[in-house]
């Protein structure tokens, strides 16, 4: 045996020496046991935490801990899944995607154009029996998102549990319609918006009625409220996952990991809705330069603010942030964020302005971050996220009664 083979063969035998006597005289377990120890004292104290309650008034306070006590329990993301921007990534690959079957409607929208709405009627509902009682729940997707979201898939099988009807409100041009007029959506216009509102609301008139909003569609939803106050059919809203400063979000967003891991791919996702129309848009935008942008920032500049009218893209970013319109909300609302969500930056978070509106609640996590909200050890089948959005609304079309100004 030549030296080279001789001194393999002396390394490998005390290696497995080593490694054999480490175990025998319990160092190795004892190193495992001492890292588990540590990471549950890390996990314990660092990582699952109760959420924040923000509330304007000690009444909506009293009703969340009453009738939706999940937003005082302690939130555990899975131990191997909480950083913010990993359980933003896998969400969608690892929640399961509930079957649901859907009536789609198209309306006429004020300008001409048509709004596709996807109806889940419930109509083998046993506590609701009657369909003009039944309680309904519009649905809004976030930036690209449709009916076909995992988030709103499992949104409905929550409704469904409970009797329920729901409607999803998808945005001009992302759901497979035609577009009649030149015209798509964006966070901070709310009139097609209240056309569905008011149209569901008149379809029936004697069913209680409440929206939930996820991430752009919870600014929409917010932008919305702020407007109309109180004179709104809704009774109550839920928001998920809200930008609430569009400058702030784009910032966070522009960050070379955020823009790599997010923003480019959602750019491409809102070039892509516009292409399929593009013969429409031609003439009224430069396209080409609509079509070259890297960042949201880049095309809402070049497409989204001119169509909708503003002057730069920072009055468009200045109407679309609803942290400016959050006093002027008259119905209950529960909003729910984590702090360490790349697209709702926690300093953009309008707390202090919250604590002065009677109708507001936040509930802050530590972490979950953007539609997330993962938790137990394999969260295949439902979040944290869906937890709160069931007993909300259960609690408003059971308890409202109970609730300021509802």
């Amino acid at each position: 045996m030549n030296l080279q083979g001789l001194t393999r063969e002396l390394s490998l035998y005390l290696e497995s020496r080593v490694r054999e006597g480490l175990l025998a005289s319990g160092v190795g377990w004892s190193l495992v046991l001492c890292f588990g120890a540590a990471y549950a004292c890390y996990y314990l104290s660092s990582i699952a935490k109760k959420p924040q309650l923000v509330t304007g008034s000690e009444g909506f306070c009293r009703f969340l801990q009453d009738h939706c006590p999940i937003v005082t329990e302690t939130y555990y993301p899975p131990v191997w899944c909480w950083e913010g921007r990993v359980q933003t990534l896998l969400r969608p690959f690892i929640t399961s995607r509930p079957n649901v079957q859907y009536r789609n409607e198209l309306i006429k929208a004020m300008d001409g154009g048509q709004i596709s709405l996807d109806w889940f009627d419930n109509n083998d509902s046993k506590c609701y029996p009657d369909s003009n009682m039944r309680p309904t729940i519009l649905l809004l997707p976030g930036l690209t998102g449709t009916s076909r979201e995992s988030y709103i898939l499992h949104m409905i099988q929550q409704s469904k549990t409970l009797g329920y009807r729901c409607a999803v409100f998808n945005y001009r041009g992302v759901a497979g319609e035609n577009l009649l007029t030149p015209r798509t959506y964006c966070a901070a216009n709310t009139e097609d918006l209240e056309t569905v509102i008011h149209y569901i609301h008149n379809l029936y008139s004697s069913a209680l009625f409440m929206a939930a909003g996820v991430s752009m569609g919870g600014m929409l939803l917010l932008n919305y409220l702020g407007k109309t106050g109180r004179e709104t059919p809704l009774k109550a809203a839920a928001i998920f996952s809200a930008g609430w400063n569009a400058f702030e979000s784009a910032d966070s967003l522009e960050k070379p990991v955020n823009w790599l891991l997010f923003n480019y791919y959602l750019t491409t996702c809102l070039q892509s809705s516009v292409t399929r129309h593009r013969q429409m848009f031609d003439k009224l935008f430069n396209m080409n330069l609509v079509m070259k942008a890297k960042t949201i920032r880049e095309f809402d500049k070049q497409f989204t603010s001119v169509m909708f009218g503003y002057p730069t893209i920072d009055d468009y970013y200045a109407d679309a942030s609803p942290c400016s319109r959050l006093k002027r909300i008259g119905i209950p609302v529960l909003c729910l964020n984590s702090m360490d969500d790349v697209f709702s930056p926690n300093q953009a978070i309008p707390v202090e302005t919250a604590k002065q509106n009677p109708n507001v609640a936040l509930v802050l996590t530590s972490c979950g971050g953007h539609i997330g909200f993962l938790e137990g050890l394999w969260p295949r089948k439902c979040t944290y996220m869906d937890r709160v959005f069931k007993q909300f609304v259960q609690a408003v079309f059971e308890h409202g009664s109970n609730i300021l100004n509802i």
